[in-house]
């Protein structure tokens, strides 16, 4: 689910939290050194997320919060402001020159550059994340 997040809306806090789930406290952020990444260069999206994006050839910007249940994907389009919830059960993460992150139909793929190698440790901590959520899940017979 997209949103446009340019201004303040509690229906759509009410909706993030339903989909994703709350946000870390700031000790289980300081635990985890940090819970967003730094601001990164998008690529290419899908082509039913060309409205979120700058149509000239500006570059688009994006970056992602972990949750507790999913991943909240911010995109700059100009001085609008976009949010993509993503929960876990349908996030699914390709890494080809670059990471593309797909779910929902729609994908985003942030390019292999500087701003994409500093946030390495933060695709490493929201795989662990993933991980944790699934295992909830396991249902093998021991």
């Amino acid at each position: 689910m997209i949103l446009d997040t340019t201004y303040h809306n509690k229906e759509h806090k009410q909706l993030l939290y339903n989909l994703v789930g709350r946000s870390f406290t700031l000790l289980e952020s300081l635990k985890m050194k940090g819970i967003g990444s730094k601001r990164m260069i998008v690529g290419e999206v899908s082509p039913n997320m060309n409205r979120y994006t700058n149509i000239v050839s500006d570059i688009n910007y994006a970056n992602i919060e972990l949750r507790k249940n999913g991943i909240l994907i911010f995109i700059n389009k100009g001085l609008k402001n976009f949010t993509w919830a993503i929960p876990y059960y349908q996030l699914v993460i390709y890494k080809t020159n670059g990471t593309s992150i797909h779910a929902q139909g729609k994908f985003i793929h942030f390019k292999n550059n500087k701003t994409f190698k500093e946030n390495k440790r933060f695709f490493e901590k929201m795989l662990d994340e993933k991980i944790k959520f699934d295992e909830q899940y396991n249902f093998q017979n021991i």
